[in-house]
């Protein structure tokens, strides 16, 4: 099986296309349950702190309890949990009480099952694609956890700086000096622009997740990817944001999250890094 995935790219792709499916259940589960079990915690600290016993809640974790309707706690069987397939055969409704089912549920998995089969194509079936979609699942979770709560969570950011590093000592995706001289400029950088800001407005005007998060994409892809990384993620996010403000008309002083963005460029700098780069320079 490893031979012939080895000598067939095409089959390669497909494995890692329904691995992705399989993995993008999983994220839509950290997506959903991670900053509830961060909160908690937070939670249980403060009673700590304040000397009280925090109260007897339900355990809650990536693995437990089991997934449920959150409309009736109908426990979802086997036949429930096919990535995408059940939502279509369910019609995009719960079995037990038909209230409906978020579509973000399929978009995670299928998205995410399309960008792993990518990356397996686009690099082969190397190292380097392993690294890839770890890259990947991580930067797709992180994108769904702001959206939601405006969070970057340490136990994925953290972690991920650490693994770009540990992958290029032997030169994954750039040299290990070029990592880690992308992990101090990719925090430092942004951590310059939030205290000149905070000083020039007395706003905060992004959180230590962004910083950390910049830190992980300069750990993977080296420094030189970074000035890229930034320009992206600072284009899209402003046209999504002028969008939101003009036809959602969202107004300008409700926050949004940034880690989406720069998760975006961070991914389009790794698939096409240098292809976007010498096109840049060459319009220079």
């Amino acid at each position: 099986m490893e031979f012939l995935l080895l000598e067939s790219p095409a089959l390669a792709s497909a494995v890692a296309g329904i691995l992705g499916l399989l993995v993008g259940s999983f994220l839509n589960v950290v997506i959903h349950r991670l900053p509830r079990m961060m909160e908690r915690d937070w939670h249980l600290q403060c009673a700590e702190l304040r000397g009280e016993t925090a109260p007897e809640k339900e355990r809650l974790s990536l693995a437990a309890p089991a997934s449920r309707c959150p409309h009736c706690g109908h426990a979802i069987r086997a036949w429930e949990n096919i990535p995408v397939l059940s939502f279509l055969l369910l019609k995009g409704r719960c079995s037990g009480c038909q209230a409906p089912i978020s579509l973000r549920y399929p978009l995670v998995e299928a998205f995410t099952g399309l960008l792993s089969a990518f990356t397996v194509w686009h690099f082969g079936p190397t190292l380097a694609a392993a690294a890839a979609l770890l890259l990947l699942w991580a930067m797709v979770a992180l994108t769904g956890i702001d959206f939601d709560t405006q969070l970057l969570p340490d136990s994925i950011t953290l972690p991920l700086v650490w693994l770009g590093l540990l992958f290029n000592i032997s030169g994954t995706f750039t040299d290990i000096s070029s990592a880690v001289i992308g992990a101090m400029v990719g925090y430092l950088s942004l951590w310059s622009v939030y205290w000149l800001f905070k000083l020039a407005t007395g706003k905060e005007g992004m959180g230590y997740g962004d910083f950390k998060l910049l830190a992980a994409i300069g750990a993977w892809l080296g420094w030189q990817m970074l000035p890229l990384t930034i320009l992206l993620s600072s284009l899209v996010g402003a046209v999504v944001g002028v969008a939101l403000i003009v036809l959602a008309r969202r107004g300008r002083n409700v926050p949004i999250p940034f880690g989406p963005y720069l998760a975006a460029a961070g991914l389009l700098a790794l698939y096409w890094g240098q292809e976007l780069t010498q096109s840049y320079l060459r319009l220079l």
